[in-house]
Formats: structure tokens, C-alpha cells, sequence
């Protein structure tokens, strides 16, 4: 009887030491599993990436920082002719270029913006912008000369903002590539491409260059018509490089895109130059 107890005693001990010893191999799989979580996440421009849930988990905070960004849509975008006047465009703060505009309100210079007036085309030259960008860039515009109502906008219209916006990015790309395939470009356009390894078909799309390049606003060269750009690119690339970097007529340096390197708007010309040819 007493060996029987012993027995059944060291089975107890055994099981409760087995019982523990797996707890503890548990936690010690789930520590290493987080000390071997990534620290960061890699993803392609136009993929998600959990940004989407990320930024409803965090719940509230400001407009600001959940809307769509007015100020950079402006320097990418508009800052081109608002910046320098071009096309008779009104300058950003001139509260005299501004005064007649302002009296026919908010709605109306909304609209005019969306759709287009005069020589500026509809959103810009940038059809790919959305109802709340387009608001948040107009107030950011208007802002310095009349009160605008608040346009701030949640996490969810911000998302599918950034996305809208990086999606004809990709398909830039992609009809690059297909573009590049099917037309020969001019030896000094293949050369400079080579060298710098830039994509003059996605900074364009990009860039300021369409809202004038792709309109034909202030007299500039449409992308593509061959008859308009033959003059030009009779006077070589070089002549054509210095133009788009420091200016020329109606055009401000750099299409007003002061960001850009020289590289870059190099590669913005090679890639208008081949589309005409």
C-alpha cells in the first residue's frame, strides 16, 4: 500500500512537472516569435501594406494629418502658374489678383478649379485628383486671401486619396515600358536615359509639366504633337535642356517644380522629345 502511494505520487509530480515545462516552452515560443517580428515593412508604391487598418486603429487626432495634403498637391500641381503668373494665373497670396475671384465664393472657385476655366484645364491638368484633394489644395490656395470652411477629412478618404494618387504613377510606369518597346528614340534622349537610370514618362506624370504639357496652357508644346515640338528639337537637346531648366517664355525654371533636380528634368525632356518623334 505504502509503495502504491509513492507510485501514484511520482506520477502526480511527473504530470505537473510535464504540465509546466510545456506552459514554459509556450512562452518561450511567443518570446521569440516577437524578438523575431520585423521592425519595418517593405512593400511597393500602390500596395497597401496595413496602412489602411493602421490608421483606423489609431483612432482620432487632427484633420491634418488624416486629410489630404493641400500644400504638397499645390507644389506638385499648381505651383507652376500660381507661383509665377503664368497664363494670367492668379499668384497664391496676391490679395489684389484675388479680390474679384474671392467675391464669387468658395463654391464657385471650387468649381472652376474641378472643371476648368480660361487657360487652366480641369483640377489642374491632373484629372487623377480626387473631390477631396481638389478641396483641400483650393483651400490651401485661397487660404492666405479669404476664409475657407474646414475640409479636412478622415483616415478612410485619405487612404483611398493616396492610393487614387499612386495608382497612374504605376500605370505610367507600366506604359512606359510598353512605349519603349515599340518607338525609337533619338541617340542623345537614349543616352541620357541610360546614364541616369530615370523614368521621364513618371516625373512627368508627376510633376507640374502636365498641367501646361498636356493642355497646351500658355502656349506650351502638348506631349506628342510633333508639329510643335519639330522647331524645338531642331535646336537640339542641350538648347532644350537649358530651356526647361532656367525658363523660357511663359514658363517658369524647372515648370515651376523647383524640387526637381537637373537630372530629373532632363529626364522629362528626353521623355517629351522621344513622344514626338
Amino acid at each position: 500500500m505504502k509503495s502504491s502511494k509513492l507510485i501514484m505520487g511520482g506520477l502526480a509530480a511527473l504530470g505537473l512537472t510535464a504540465g509546466l515545462a510545456s506552459a514554459q516552452a509556450e512562452e518561450d515560443r511567443d518570446a521569440i516569435a516577437e524578438r523575431l517580428t520585423p521592425v519595418g515593412q517593405l512593400c511597393l508604391q500602390g500596395e497597401d501594406c496595413g496602412t489602411a487598418s493602421a490608421a483606423g486603429g489609431n483612432g482620432g487626432g487632427d484633420s491634418g494629418s488624416s486629410g489630404a495634403d493641400g500644400e504638397s498637391i499645390y507644389g506638385s500641381v499648381c505651383a507652376a502658374c500660381h507661383d509665377s503668373g503664368a497664363a494670367g494665373a492668379p499668384v497664391r497670396g496676391e490679395e489684389a489678383a484675388w479680390a474679384e475671384r474671392v467675391d464669387k465664393g468658395w463654391e464657385e472657385l471650387l468649381a472652376n478649379a474641378t472643371n476648368g476655366v480660361g487657360a487652366m484645364p480641369a483640377k489642374g491638368g491632373n484629372p487623377n485628383l480626387s473631390d477631396e484633394e481638389m478641396e483641400a489644395v483650393v483651400a490651401y490656395m485661397l487660404d492666405p486671401v479669404m476664409d475657407v470652411p474646414d475640409v479636412g477629412g478622415d483616415d478612410e478618404v485619405a487612404e483611398e486619396g493616396a492610393t487614387d494618387d499612386a495608382a497612374p504613377e504605376d500605370d505610367a510606369a507600366s506604359e512606359d515600358d510598353a512605349a519603349s518597346e515599340d518607338e525609337a528614340a533619338s541617340e542623345d534622349e537614349e543616352s541620357a536615359t541610360a546614364e541616369s537610370g530615370l523614368d521621364g514618362e513618371a516625373l512627368y506624370a508627376g510633376s507640374a509639366c502636365v498641367a501646361c504639357h498636356d493642355s497646351g496652357a500658355a502656349g506650351a508644346p502638348v506631349v506628342g504633337d510633333a508639329e510643335a515640338w519639330g522647331p524645338r528639337i531642331d535646336k537640339g537637346i542641350e538648347a532644350l535642356y537649358e530651356s526647361a531648366i532656367n525658363g523660357i517664355g511663359a514658363m517658369p525654371p524647372k515648370g515651376g517644380a523647383m524640387a526637381l533636380s537637373d537630372e530629373e528634368v532632363q529626364a522629362i525632356v528626353d521623355y517629351m522629345v522621344a513622344e514626338a518623334q
